[in-house]
């Protein structure tokens, strides 16, 4: 788990005022970051076209120019000439070394973008959209400073944005480097030291990054156990009864002990999973909201959602105001794709957002809900789903386009569901149960428009 950053300014200030490291030697090591990654992949004499800016993204851009200035055919290019104090810095010493700048676009072995850094707020003018355009369109090994230029503080492209293979960001990972519509850029990300360790330049953050490492599945320890010392979990079943026993099957491969589907009409499920009218006594846990439909009125709901269960809630139950009953509970997760966090903020009258306004600030959106809400945890699908609860906001990176597949998010809610029965804490459920869903998409030996749901069940087995 790493720490997000909407922005690292206070970082980098820091480094001038505690630890006496001025602004000159944090951009030299930036510019290494760039330099050392380069000579790691292509030999000398490969040719590097550097596209740098006027203000300090431009100024690490040129000192990498000037660092492979020898070993490398290099090309800079300085559309809006050297603006900041450190970047006029750098070309004085570009040129000093020798180096000369050059005026045409052309196909590369290295395309290093270092025109615009994380500090974009508006949208791009119509010469740097052309730029950018431009840059997407030559051959070569793509690498962004920092954050693809055209990517702004929320990671939406204004309206273009540098298509990375390579994101090197300086310092801290960038919060803006993972909301949804930045996943098509950003390519590989890694971080470049400062000067100082992770430790000692990163502070405290509200905001974690999820990693393949922090997933836990739910190993057995205990030898002198049963299937009730696992947990019971149930799942309401409507007029979709698929995606109940796809969560109902999820859940089973992820350690609970058991798992009944509750159905106002007797249907066909497998022998894995027990059925009934009624909730089970010695239920732990409750899932509910897929594929429910309208067989259930609120009455018919009552009995199940007034007990003092931990519960997962997806998909129909977001239209129904029995919601705003549910989200007074403790132990409560909620896993609304954007379509349907915007019901369920209309219907809890936070807010009128639509899919594309959420999609725009996703964390702006959650926060919405988190500081109304703030015991409830939040899972916001998409690309990089967010869970949050109170002020605490973790995203997770790893899932993949296989994932966009009817029924997959049905597996996932079987899989916090069953976290929750085992007693599991709401957000940890939530994060491990995102963690697995995402990893287990990793695993699957088929091309990615290949993926059904009961493939992510078996893998889920063997995590």
């Amino acid at each position: 788990m790493r720490n997000l950053y909407e922005s690292v300014t206070k970082l980098d200030h820091r480094c001038y005022d505690l630890y006496q490291l001025p602004e000159d030697i944090l951009m030299e090591h930036a510019a290494y970051a760039i330099t050392d990654q380069i000579k790691e992949r292509f030999e000398p004499g490969a040719k590097v076209l550097i596209v740098a800016g006027p203000g300090n993204n431009g100024g690490d851009g040129v000192a990498c120019a000037r660092q492979l200035l020898g070993e490398y055919d290099v090309h800079l290019f300085m559309p809006y000439g050297a603006k900041s104090s450190m970047c006029k810095l750098q070309l004085e010493r570009f040129y000093a070394c020798g180096g000369e700048l050059s005026e045409n676009l052309t196909d590369a072995d290295i395309v290093v973008d270092a025109l615009f850094g994380s500090g974009l707020s508006k949208p791009l003018n119509e010469e740097s959209q052309h730029i950018i355009t431009r840059l997407n369109e030559l051959q070569g090994f793509k690498i962004a400073c920092d954050i693809p230029s055209g990517i702004d503080s929320k990671g939406n492209p204004l309206p273009v944005a540098f298509v990375a293979d390579l994101t090197i960001t300086m310092g801290a990972m960038k919060l803006s480097l993972f909301m949804d519509l930045a996943k098509d850029y950003i390519g590989q990300v890694i971080v470049a030291d400062l000067g100082v360790s992770s430790k000692l330049y990163e502070s405290e953050s509200d905001y974690k990054l999820l990693e393949e490492s922090d997933l836990k599945p739910p190993y057995r320890t205990r030898f002198n156990s049963n299937k009730g010392t696992y947990g019971h979990l149930a799942l309401i079943a409507g007029e979709k009864e698929g995606a109940a026993i796809m969560a109902a099957l999820a859940a089973l491969r992820y350690g609970v002990g058991l798992v009944t589907l509750v159905t106002c009409e007797k249907i066909q499920v497998p022998y894995e999973l027990m059925h009934s009218s009624h909730l089970p006594p010695k239920t732990t846990a409750l899932a509910a909201g897929m594929g429910l439909g309208m067989e259930y009125s609120d009455e018919d709901l009552e009995e199940f959602l007034h007990k003092d269960l931990p519960m997962v809630i997806d998909a129909d139950l977001f239209y129904s105001f029995k919601i705003q009953e549910i989200v007074k509970r403790e132990k409560v997760v909620l896993t609304p794709h954007p379509k349907e966090f915007g019901v369920l903020l209309r219907n809890l009258n936070l807010a009128d957002l639509s899919v594309e306004e959420i999609q725009r600030d996703r964390i702006g959106a959650a926060k919405i809900f988190t500081k109304a809400y703030p015991e409830v945890v939040l899972l916001l699908k998409g690309a990089n789903p967010i869970i949050a609860r109170g002020e605490h906001f973790f995203i997770n990176p790893l899932g993949t386009n296989a994932l966009a597949k009817g029924g997959s998010g049905d597996v996932l809610t079987g899989l916090i569901g069953a976290l929750l029965a085992q007693g599991y804490d709401p957000l940890e459920a939530a994060i491990q149960g995102s963690l697995a869903h995402a990893i287990a998409s990793r695993k699957i030996d088929k091309a990615n428009y290949a993926l059904a749901p009961s493939d992510l069940i078996e893998v889920i087995g063997k995590l």
